[in-house]
């Protein structure tokens, strides 16, 4: 429960703000704690294990468990990294399990916030959890309703915590809560579906479908959370770069050649394999390199943030950041398998069977 008697820190105060950064041990919540902390703002990093950063003052806590709450004593802001786009994590764990602790560590955060009189809560999600349908607006507003319709995943667990957000928004009513929903993540620490997508030997192309590409450098990200946090912002923003690219665009631009699949063809294969555990992926998650996503950051360039990558230059550094890795639908395999799958490639359905082919011989000679 919220507590009426404490005394909430006002961020719009003069001079530099506590900041508590949720994860900032490692991976993109570390990025983002470095970049908040060089703007001049005090970081508080929360988390159960230090990082590097010597600008960052440990808390050492578990962000799940009710003492969290005076790790926050002195804290103005929490910035809480839901999304941290590190899919070996994230799939280190049962869906189950993963989707509990999410949910426990946003249902914890936001009442301990709450009792520790901290004024603003910021949450990271994606856009991903408006959905990528055909029908979608170009570009999506900030407000429109979350269409996900994923049971299980990545995106299925932001859902889920993203609704645990609208609840405290009623049962902690003085505590401010804005929901930032980055486009496809590249840079530092960065792992996620669409990441894999482009660690292919070839790319995926659903027949009929118009994909476009937008992207979030990871420091307008973290330009886009000192903004959240030093101005008064509508309950959720949007960020990423102005615009999207084409499919054609993509291919020209990544010098990468394409392979088409029936709709039928690719999630029927897809969700097979990932029924029997090859796929780390639902085959929902097809959606989101399939259909039109964009979203436009109106909100925030209103009050001055402007993105210093275009999506060219961030699918640059996407490119960059995969060099060496070899993914199929998520994925990774050794560099032997992906060679024989860019070989393979000009059947229609060569992609998803070599994948499945190289994995379960891989297991087969862990048996022998």
């Amino acid at each position: 429960m919220s507590s009426p008697g404490a005394r909430v820190r006002s961020r719009r105060s003069a001079g530099a703000l506590r900041v508590g950064v949720t994860k900032a041990g490692s991976g993109l919540a570390a990025v983002l704690a470095e970049q908040v902390a060089g703007s001049g703002d005090h970081v508080v990093g929360l988390d159960q294990q230090a990082g590097a950063a010597g600008v960052v003052e440990w808390r050492l806590c578990d962000i799940a468990a009710p003492e969290v709450v005076e790790a926050l004593r002195d804290v103005d802001a929490v910035v809480h990294v839901a999304h941290d786009a590190d899919l070996v994590r994230s799939l280190a764990s049962p869906s189950a399990v993963r989707r509990a602790r999410l949910v426990r560590e946003m249902q914890t955060l936001s009442t301990a916030a709450a009792a520790a009189g901290v004024g603003h809560l910021v949450v990271v999600s994606s856009v991903l959890v408006y959905g990528a349908r055909a029908d979608n607006p170009a570009p999506v507003p900030d407000d429109s309703p979350l269409r996900a319709d994923d049971v299980e995943g990545v995106v299925a667990d932001l859902v889920e915590v993203e609704a645990i957000v609208e609840t405290a928004r009623t049962v902690h009513p003085g505590l401010e809560i804005t929901v930032v929903r980055p486009a496809a993540l590249v840079g530092p620490s960065v792992d996620t579906i669409i990441t894999r997508h482009f660690e292919a030997p070839r790319l995926l192309v659903v027949r009929d479908h118009e994909p476009t590409w937008q992207f979030c450098h990871v420091e307008d990200l973290g330009r886009a959370l000192l903004t959240v946090l030093h101005a008064d912002v509508p309950p959720v923003v949007t960020v990423g770069s102005w615009g999207s690219l084409t499919q054609a665009e993509v291919e020209e631009i990544s010098g990468m050649r394409r392979i088409e699949l029936s709709w039928s063809a690719a999630y029927g294969a897809a969700d097979r394999l990932h029924r029997i555990g090859v796929l780390p992926l639902p085959a929902s998650d097809l959606a989101y390199v399939s259909h039109p996503l964009v979203v436009e950051p109106r909100a925030l360039a209103e009050r001055g943030w402007a993105p210093a990558y275009d999506n060219t230059a961030a699918l640059g550094v996407l490119l960059e950041g995969v060099r060496g890795h070899h993914a199929v639908m998520a994925r990774r395999v050794q560099r032997k398998d992906a060679a024989a799958l860019g070989a393979a490639a000009g059947a229609a359905s060569a992609a998803v069977a070599a994948a499945a082919t190289a994995a379960l011989m891989r297991r087969r000679k862990r048996r022998t």
